[in-house]
């Protein structure tokens, strides 16, 4: 863009989007990833979510991790500090911890299920949801890509 377009940038520097929660811990302290096996998969039913047993339940990313990523999941989808939710749970234990974080995330996830299930069942309405998406996106492409050819001076 610097040798080409100096004073009409097609592609400009992209701006990072940041979140509360840049990273959602897995139930494993680790990232969340399918391939860790520690994730929730959102198009699981409530009950293929339910899944350790220490008794006071406290925030401590370092040295309990599994119980903070719990929190933190917790935490996201509640819209509270997982310190405050510990601190709710305290002596009542994992089971206590676990109920709740089951019990929050499927709260969380229900709308997004029934939506799933709902279009799940019109195949042709996705069909051409993504059909429309594609012809969209195309047009944009290609816009972007006649001003790219005529910043580099590449339009015939």
């Amino acid at each position: 863009e610097v040798r080409y377009a100096k004073k009409n940038p097609v592609f400009p520097e992209p701006a990072a989007i940041l979140s509360e929660a840049p990273e959602i811990p897995g139930l494993d302290g680790r990232k969340m990833s399918k391939s860790y096996g520690n994730s929730i998969m959102l198009g699981a039913t409530a009950e293929e979510t339910a899944t350790d047993s220490e008794r006071r339940i406290t925030f401590d990313p370092v040295a309990r991790p599994q119980v903070s990523a719990l929190l933190t999941t917790a935490g996201l989808v509640t819209g509270r500090d997982p310190k405050d939710i510990a601190e709710e749970i305290g002596d009542s234990g994992a089971g206590a911890l676990k109920a709740y974080v089951i019990e929050s995330v499927n709260e969380f996830l229900a709308p997004h299920r029934e939506r799933r299930a709902e279009l799940a069942k019109d195949m042709d309405f996705i069909r051409d949801i993504l059909h429309d998406g594609n012809k969209r996106a195309n047009a944009i492409a290609e816009e972007t890509l006649d001003q790219v050819r005529e910043a580099m001076g590449m339009k015939y």
